[in-house]
């Protein structure tokens, strides 16, 4: 469910009390270990964090006025949903996050790059907070344009710097 919420706190606002709590809790470990570069807001009905353009300048292949999206956590329908795009274009990341998951021995509900949770109890926090500190902006760049190839990379940068 996409919110028309235009800022963080008017987002968490609009939460019933127990997902605005269990939001909270998951966003707190993620701005305290978010690297420097990345920047908080709203996309795409909930709060994201993405690389700012005065970082990266071309932008989200997709659509360059948007920046590059790093991870994204919102309340949907029936579950909380914690993206985190570097799962999708990183095998290793991706490996190394469903590992520390399972030793954590909570049930991991996961699709290529979003977990899915319905409380607090059920996420280990260590293990999201050190999955957004593996990955600082730099490193995420290198793994999106490893993973757009040479030839997309090149036609996204001159479209993304003409939008810039």
């Amino acid at each position: 469910m996409q919110s028309k919420a235009t800022t963080v706190k008017e987002y968490l606002t609009s939460l019933p009390e127990d997902r605005r709590k269990t939001i909270a809790a998951v966003r707190k470990v993620i701005l305290r270990n978010l690297d420097k570069d990345y920047e908080e807001g709203m996309l795409y009905g909930a709060i994201s964090y993405y690389v700012p353009h005065k970082v990266y300048p071309p932008g989200y292949h997709c659509d360059p006025k948007i920046p590059l999206p790093f991870a994204g956590l919102g309340s949907q329908k029936n579950y909380i949903s914690l993206g985190m795009m570097c799962h999708y274009n990183d095998g290793a990341e991706d490996m190394w996050f469903r590992a520390a998951w399972a030793k954590s021995g909570k049930k991991l509900n996961m699709g290529k790059c979003c977990v899915r949770f319905k409380k607090i109890e059920d996420v280990p926090l260590d293990v999201i907070g050190e999955a957004i500190r593996r990955v600082p902006a730099k490193k995420y760049i290198a793994m999106y344009e490893k993973a757009l190839g040479p030839q997309r990379l090149a036609k996204h940068r001159a479209k993304g710097l003409k939008n810039a």
